[in-house]
C-alpha cells in the first residue's frame, strides 16, 4: 500500500535526537531557541515564537490581539477546524465566508461584504501551500470605510487601529507571495510542523510576528514566551542558571512550548528545505500535472502564478462534473488498488459542531463543489517514480470506472 503523507525520518533526524537526548536537555532551551533564530533568517521576519501546535499559535495570537465575546472573526469556510475552533474558545463568533473555484483560498469578494464594526480579524488560509490574495486583504482592511468601522476594544486593538490579519499558514511554509516568502506578507503567520506537514518536527507551530510600527515584534516575542508557559516570568533554561531560581507568574498564561527534541528534528529539516524538500515536492506534484493533464475530466490546482510559488504541501485534484457520492467511490478503488487518498477538507459547515451553531453549507456553494469533488493524491519525500505512476494509473482506472 502506498501510503499517504509519511514523515521524512533518516539517519540525520535520528542522529540530531539522539544528540539532544544525551544533552540531557529536553525540554525547551538552546535548540528551541536556535530554531526559532533559524525560521526568522529562513522567511525574513522580525521574530519568531516556536510552540507546541499551530492551533496554540492561532489562539494564543487571538487571545493577545484582545478577542472575545462579541467579537468576530472572518475565517474561509473551506479549512480545517482548528482555524475556527480557536475563535469559538475565545468566545468569539466564526464568520465564515466561501471560497474561490479554482484554488481553495479565502474569496476576497466576499471578506468585504462580511466585515461588521464587531471583525477583529481575518484568518486567510493557504490552502495545500498556495498562498491567498495577501494585497487584495490588506487593500480592504486599509479602506476608509473599512477602518472606520473598526472598534477597538484593547490597548493593542487601538494600536494596530485596523483589522489584523492572522495567516493560517499550516500548510504554507516556504511558499512565496510577490517574492516574499509566507512569513513575512501578513501581520502574523501561524506555521504547523505536524507529522504530515512538509517540515515535521513530530507536533509543533511557531508564530512569524511581522506587525507594524510602532509594535516592537522583539518585546511581544518575550511576552508571548512568557504567556506561553503559565505565564512564568523565567523557563527551565534561565532558571537553570546559578542562584536563578526564584520565578514569577505575571498572569494565568498557557502550556504550549516547543522542546528541544522537536526542535532538533526542525533544525534539521530547515537546513535541507528548500534545496531538497521543495524541490522534490515540487516534483511530484509536477509529475502529477504532466500525467493528469490530458483528460478532461481532471481539475489541476495551481501551483504557480504570476505572483505565487505553492510549498507543494498537496495535490487537491477534482474530478469535474462528479458529486459527493461518485467521490466517495472512487476514493473506494484507490484505496483498493493499494493508493491511499485523502480529502482535504470537509467544509466546516459540514461538521457537527458548527452545524448545531447554525451555520448551513448550501450557504457555501462553492466550498461544497470543491469538497464533493476533491481527491488529494500523495506527495511525500521518499515516494518513488514507481509509486508516483501507480498512483496515476489507480486515479485514472478508478475515475474512468466510476463514469463509465
Amino acid at each position: 500500500m502506498i501510503p499517504f503523507s509519511p514523515p521524512r525520518i533518516d539517519q540525520l533526524i535520528i542522529d540530531e535526537v539522539i544528540d539532544t537526548l544525551k544533552s540531557g536537555w529536553i525540554t525547551t532551551g538552546p535548540k528551541t531557541k536556535l530554531f526559532e533564530k533559524r525560521l526568522s533568517e529562513y522567511y525574513n521576519a522580525p521574530a519568531t515564537l516556536c510552540l507546541s501546535s499551530a492551533t496554540a499559535g492561532l489562539e494564543l495570537m487571538l487571545r493577545w490581539f484582545g478577542v472575545g465575546p462579541g467579537d468576530e472573526v472572518i475565517v474561509p469556510a473551506y479549512t480545517y477546524c482548528a482555524t475556527a475552533n480557536v475563535v469559538v474558545h475565545c468566545g468569539a463568533t466564526p464568520v465564515m465566508v466561501d471560497v474561490n473555484a479554482h484554488d481553495f483560498n479565502i474569496d476576497i469578494s466576499k471578506v468585504k461584504e462580511a466585515i461588521t464594526p464587531r471583525t477583529k480579524v481575518i484568518m486567510p488560509v493557504d490552502i495545500a501551500g498556495f498562498p491567498c490574495d495577501y494585497d487584495e486583504l490588506y487593500q480592504i482592511i486599509y479602506d476608509k470605510e473599512i477602518r472606520a468601522l473598526f472598534q477597538p476594544r484593547t490597548e493593542t486593538q487601538q494600536k494596530l487601529g485596523r483589522i489584523l490579519i492572522l495567516a493560517d499558514a499550516a500548510h504554507s511554509l516556504g511558499a512565496s507571495y510577490k517574492n516574499k516568502k509566507i512569513g513575512s506578507v501578513a501581520d502574523i503567520t501561524v506555521f504547523s510542523f505536524h507529522a504530515v506537514k512538509n517540515l515535521t518536527t513530530a507536533e509543533g507551530g511557531a508564530v512569524a510576528l511581522n506587525l507594524p510600527e510602532p509594535f516592537d515584534n522583539e518585546a511581544i516575542y518575550r511576552y508571548l514566551a512568557i504567556f506561553s508557559l503559565h505565564g512564568q516570568s523565567k523557563d527551565a533554561l534561565a532558571k537553570m542558571q546559578r542562584g536563578a531560581w526564584r520565578y514569577d507568574v505575571i498572569e494565568a498564561g498557557y502550556k504550549a512550548n516547543m522542546t528541544d527534541i522537536q526542535a532538533s528534528i526542525g533544525l534539521v529539516e530547515l537546513t535541507r528545505y528548500d534545496h531538497d524538500t521543495l524541490v522534490k515536492r515540487k516534483s511530484v506534484c509536477e509529475f502529477y500535472h504532466q500525467q493528469l493533464n490530458k483528460y478532461d475530466w481532471a481539475l489541476l490546482p495551481p501551483l504557480t502564478s504570476k505572483h505565487k510559488i505553492s510549498s507543494y504541501h498537496a495535490y487537491l485534484l477534482r474530478i469535474k462534473g462528479i458529486n459527493e457520492d461518485q467521490r466517495d467511490q472512487i476514493i473506494q478503488r484507490i484505496f483498493d488498488r493499494d493508493v491511499s487518498v485523502n480529502v482535504h477538507f470537509q467544509p466546516l459547515p459540514l461538521l457537527t459542531a458548527y452545524k448545531n451553531m447554525g451555520y448551513n453549507i448550501k450557504n457555501y456553494p462553492v466550498a461544497y463543489q470543491n469538497y464533493a469533488q476533491e481527491i488529494s493524491l500523495p506527495v511525500f519525500y521518499d515516494i518513488s517514480d514507481r509509486q508516483q505512476l501507480q498512483v496515476v494509473e489507480a486515479v485514472v482506472q478508478s475515475v474512468e470506472e466510476v463514469l463509465a
